[in-house]
């Protein structure tokens, strides 16, 4: 899975989005992958700022990686994007 967060306006939500492509599979393996990453993006979104934009792009691999995977991969991106942004200093 690759990744992309960033800060936007506060004023707007938080808001998670998914790119799920055909080389996941048919349209039924990518959309159980989507609902997966859903639950999986659902638990956490009270850890995400107000305004921030996070993408999740489901590599072909993710239809066979099973739920705890999955999950250790988004916490594990989800870090990786964070120190990325305070690197760039487009946290407050």
């Amino acid at each position: 899975m690759a990744h992309s967060l960033r800060d936007t306006d506060d004023a707007h939500a938080t808001r998670v989005g998914f790119i799920v492509s055909k080389a996941v599979g048919n349209a039924v393996v990518r959309n159980r992958t989507k609902r997966r990453l859903r639950e999986i993006m659902r638990v956490r979104l009270d850890e995400l700022s107000a305004g921030e934009l996070f993408v999740v792009r489901a590599l072909p691999h993710a239809a066979e990686a099973d739920f705890s995977s999955l999950e250790a991969e988004v916490d594990e991106l989800l870090v990786k994007a964070r120190r990325k942004l305070d690197r760039r200093g487009r946290r407050a």
